[in-house]
């Protein structure tokens, strides 16, 4: 069986302990709580303790990474654009410093075990994505492959 993983970066406009940083927080623990839910959300890797790679550092604002393992893409994809976490997109601005540039926010990868899982995994597939744009190894919803490595396209 395979699974899917998903790396997330972006930087908050206000200190952690601001309270519009606590309220992105709060938003987030119940994303998350509607995740685990769902019946897709295998895995969640907490991001303390981790050395934050140079591009999510880069330019102001406080970096914020998520990175989860899930049964199926289309499982994750119709949880990203759904419910809670639908709303956590559309509020964004408020929390999320825009960045300058273009600027990938999130990549996934499809994966054997879950053991596999890393934060250096998930570093090493950004890095990819953004140096050889998407493939099989890294991509994202809108250059989507499935599990054996074809193209695929994702519906809500």
């Amino acid at each position: 069986m395979t699974f899917v993983s998903i790396y997330t970066v972006g930087r908050l406009k206000h200190p952690y302990d601001h309270p519009a940083s606590r309220e992105f927080f709060e938003a987030g623990y119940e994303v998350m709580r509607q995740a685990g839910r769902t019946g897709q959300l295998i895995e969640e890797f907490s991001p303390f303790g981790v050395q934050i790679p140079e591009e999510a550092v880069k330019g102001e604002g406080f970096p914020v990474l998520t990175l989860t393992v899930w049964k199926s893409l289309q499982g994750l994809y119709r949880f990203t654009y759904s419910g809670q976490h639908r709303q956590a997109l559309r509020d964004r601005n408020k929390w999320m410093k825009p960045y300058p540039e273009k600027h990938l926010s999130y990549v996934v990868w499809w994966t054997e075990k879950v053991k596999d899982v890393s934060w250096q995994e998930a570093f090493k597939r950004y890095n990819y994505y953004v140096q050889h744009g998407p493939t099989s190894f890294a991509f994202d919803f809108k250059h989507a492959f499935d599990e054996k490595g074809e193209i695929c396209e994702l519906s809500s």
